[in-house]
Formats: structure tokens, C-alpha cells, sequence
């Protein structure tokens, strides 16, 4: 398939394998944003074919994982309540302080996985007399989906549809890892999937202040090696700016016609961060024209708050500080079959991505 196949070649992943030896002469830390992109890594074997001083930091670049179990609580109130809860299959496993949205399900509630936002517009169509709630989670990439199912219900007039919204931007937790004091990290690759949507233009500033090099990067091996290759090429060469790796899907000022979408459902406001906490105008939240669509402000759940769980290090993990590994439950009391953390259940986690496919070797 063009655009694919010629991605996963093998000997152009060698040919930029060997550049990147060549280049590096000192260590440095790149970290990848996208829990795509560290499966990625992690399954083909990248990380072990990197030099030793070529280091791989996994980002907090997972909408599952950065779910606070407060938002979560709330759909499960919402299930034990008579609400039809719609959520995509990646967040009903993934625990909140006392369940999963799964285990609410098991108990009774009327939970529907599905696969995109308009089939839960349609569920309200066909349940007139019940309130319908899609659990809109994600980064920038399922907003203008979620925007849209919006701007569909309003126009079929339907009263009983409205979206429990956990969406968060990329480029404020970015800043937010940098201002961390115990952040080591020289270079970022930055997510080809998000910048899809929203280009990079507002990445100039962050590279341009912080003297980092951001790199725009897919998701197949030879995407990654070349995009690792790029950010060493700026580190040694002490230059500081964006690049875009991804240019056969990503145009600098992104998609116009989804941001559009966006804009009119949504404005940027402040949003927690499993692991991280609350990080200043870092996600969206709903203008006051779609206040009627506005789970949390329809149902009245906005004050529900949550403590996280001692026992895992979610918050290390997804600013960089430690690997999955490094976590005393890893493997133990913390497994896919019994996650204490979203970074061990989400299919783009982490946690999930050592467990499965790197041997539980610490890098």
C-alpha cells in the first residue's frame, strides 16, 4: 500500500539506523509524544537498535491514559443513574477509584461501545425517552468527531443527546514537561496524527523558547528512525526548530475545515491530566451555545473529585521520569488483567506497550 509499505522497509530503516550512529557523539533524550509511536518503537524493536546514547522518553501522548479516574467516575454515575453511556472500547476497561466502566456495565448499567460519536447520536434518535451521554475522549484528533456528533443532534433537535468532554492539547503539556524541574528532555517528536488536525505553527514558540528541536513524526519504523535522525542532526548541530517528517499528512496549518468545527463546539480551557494534574488552558471545554450539550453541566457531576491511586507511578511514567518497568507492581500487581493504571490497559499505553512486546527489559 503506497504511503505504508515503503515506511516499514527494512533497509531503509538500517540506512537511518546507521546514520544515527554516525551523528551522535554525546548522549541525549528524545521523547516521543504519541503512545502510538512508543508501541511503535517498542514492537519493532527500535529501541534496542538505537546507540546507547540515543534515549527514548514515552510521553504522556495516550488520551486514555491521561483520563483523570475523576472523569471516569463521572460516566459511571451517569451509568448508575438510567443514563445510556456511549464510550469507544479503548476507556471501559481502564479503572476509576472504585470500577471500570466495564465493571458498571456488569452491575447493571447500560453501557454501549462503539465506534464513532454519530452512532451515539442515533442511539439518542432511537431512545427518545432516555438521556444519552458519548464519552468524548481524546487529544486534538477526535475533537472535530465529537464536535460534529454536536452539531448533528442539534439539528435533528434532539434534547436528550449531550457529550461527558475529556479532550486535551498536546503543545501546554509539552510546556508543562519542560517547566518540570526534573525534565531532561533535549528533543521531542511531536505527533503526526495531532498535527494532521491542527499543523504546527504554534510549535515555532515552544522550540524557539525552550531551544528544543521538534520533530513532526508518523507512526511506521522508518517514520521514527528518520524523525530520531532529524532531531539528532539539529542536537549536535546546536539548532533548535520544527521540522515536519510526516509532510505526506501533515501541512503546517493542519486541517482548516476541522479546526472550524472545533472552534465552534469548543474553546480552550483548563484540564486535569491523569498523573500530571491540572495544566493551565490545556484542553477543550464547551462554549456556553452548546451548554445544553454539556454532560457535566446538564447533569450537574462537575464537583466530583477523586484521589489517585498510591500504588502507581502513572505520573512518572507519562512525563518521561521512569519507564513502565521501573514500577515495583510492573507485571506483578499491575498487569492487562488487572491494571491499576490506564497506561497498562489503553492499546496505546505504555505500561501495555513493555508488557507485551519488550520483554520487560529496562532501557
Amino acid at each position: 500500500m503506497k504511503y505504508l509499505n515503503e515506511y516499514r522497509n527494512l533497509e531503509a530503516t538500517k540506512r537511518f539506523l546507521g546514520k544515527i550512529k554516525e551523528s551522535v557523539t554525546q548522549p541525549w533524550n528524545i521523547m516521543e509524544i504519541c503512545g502510538g509511536q512508543t508501541h511503535s518503537l517498542v514492537k519493532n524493536g527500535i529501541l534496542d537498535l538505537l546507540p546507547e546514547n540515543v534515549r527514548m522518553i514515552h510521553g504522556p501522548g495516550c488520551p486514555v491514559c491521561v483520563t483523570p479516574l475523576n472523569l471516569i467516575d463521572k460516566a459511571i454515575e451517569l451509568l448508575e443513574n438510567d443514563v445510556i453511556v456511549c464510550s469507544f472500547g479503548d476507556m471501559v476497561r481502564v479503572p476509576g477509584s472504585k470500577k471500570s466502566l466495564l465493571e458498571a456495565k456488569a452491575d447493571g448499567g447500560d453501557l454501549r461501545i462503539l465506534y464513532s460519536p454519530i452512532e451515539a447520536v442515533n442511539v439518542a434518535k432511537n431512545n427518545p425517552n432516555r438521556e444519552v451521554v458519548f464519552f468524548a475522549v481524546g487529544f486534538e484528533t477526535t475533537a472535530p468527531a465529537n464536535a460534529l456528533s454536536v452539531l448533528h443532534a442539534q439539528k435533528l433537535g434532539l434534547k436528550n443527546y449531550s457529550i461527558l468532554v475529556s479532550h486535551v492539547l498536546v503543545p501546554p503539556a509539552m510546556e508543562a514537561i519542560l517547566d518540570d524541574k526534573f525534565c531532561n528532555v533535549n528533543a521531542f517528536l511531536a505527533a503526526g496524527h495531532v498535527c494532521t488536525i491542527m499543523g504546527y505553527e504554534e510549535y515555532h514558540n515552544l522550540a524557539e523558547k525552550y531551544k528544543i528541536p521538534i520533530v513532526v513524526t508518523g507512526f511506521e519504523p522508518v517514520d521514527l528512525v528518520e524523525g530520531i535522525y532529524m532531531a539528532i542532526k539539529q542536537l549536535e548541530n546546536k539548532t533548535y526548530k520544527v521540522e515536519n517528517q510526516y509532510s505526506r499528512a501533515v501541512k503546517e496549518e493542519g486541517n482548516m475545515a476541522a479546526k472550524a468545527v472545533i472552534n465552534q463546539i469548543f474553546e480552550i480551557g483548563n484540564r486535569e491530566w491523569r498523573g500530571i494534574g491540572e495544566i493551565p488552558n490545556s484542553g477543550y471545554v464547551m462554549t456556553k451555545s452548546f451548554k445544553d450539550f454539556d454532560a457535566e453541566h446538564k447533569f450537574g457531576i462537575q464537583n466530583i473529585k477523586v484521589v489517585e491511586n498510591s500504588d502507581c507511578i502513572a505520573s512518572d511514567i507519562l512525563k518521561g521520569i521512569k519507564k513502565p518497568n521501573q514500577c515495583k507492581q510492573f507485571g506483578k500487581a499491575c498487569n492487562p488483567s488487572n491494571p491499576l493504571g490506564a497506561p497498562m490497559v489503553s492499546s496505546e499505553g505504555a505500561c501495555a506497550a513493555y508488557y507485551h512486546f519488550s520483554n520487560h527489559l529496562i532501557k
